[in-house]
């Protein structure tokens, strides 16, 4: 059963399903490419979101401006409680609306939802706007491990506690 959540405006959070594969693509493939350069690991997950995030129990998390898909997230799963949140991506004219808040919101009370302990994240600091919102979600910066990706300089976590 899909989850709605009750969004302000016209934006509505949803589920993926494979109707919305290209949109997916579209989306991350847009800021990506703006940023920097699509990686291996990019088009693999965004080609096969199905198999590289779903199958392994993990969710992605769809906005829709008037059935539209504007914008995206994904959660990963890494096991043992563990979520990245990563794919996060809202189309330019839709910026501003926040749109990227309400996704990460969703995908914390997800992660939180099906037992997660913690949400963590990797990014790169020129992406200073997408920081800022990681840190107003609660997001802390924690050292650097090795990433898969070449643009990646910055990781942060979040520490999910029961609530009471």
């Amino acid at each position: 059963m899909a989850q709605h959540y009750n969004t302000p405006s016209a934006i509505q959070i949803v589920d993926f399903n494979l109707f919305y594969a290209q949109a997916f693509y579209d989306l991350n493939h847009e800021w990506i490419s703006k940023y920097f350069v699509m990686e291996d690991a990019d088009t693999k997950s965004l080609s096969d979101p199905q198999g590289y995030i779903i199958n392994k129990g993990g969710h992605i998390l769809m906005a829709l401006f008037n059935g539209e898909p504007v914008g995206t997230c994904a959660l990963i799963n890494e096991g043992d409680g563990v979520f990245e949140l990563a794919k996060m991506a809202v189309a330019p004219k839709m910026q501003g609306m926040k749109i990227g808040k309400m996704l990460g919101e969703a995908a914390i009370d997800r992660a939180r939802r099906v037992g997660a302990h913690k949400v963590y994240l990797v990014s790169n600091r020129r992406l200073q706007t997408a920081l800022n919102l990681y840190q107003r979600l609660g997001f802390v910066e924690v050292p650097m491990p090795p990433s898969i990706y070449e643009r990646a300089d910055i990781k942060m976590e979040l520490e999910l506690k029961e609530e009471v």
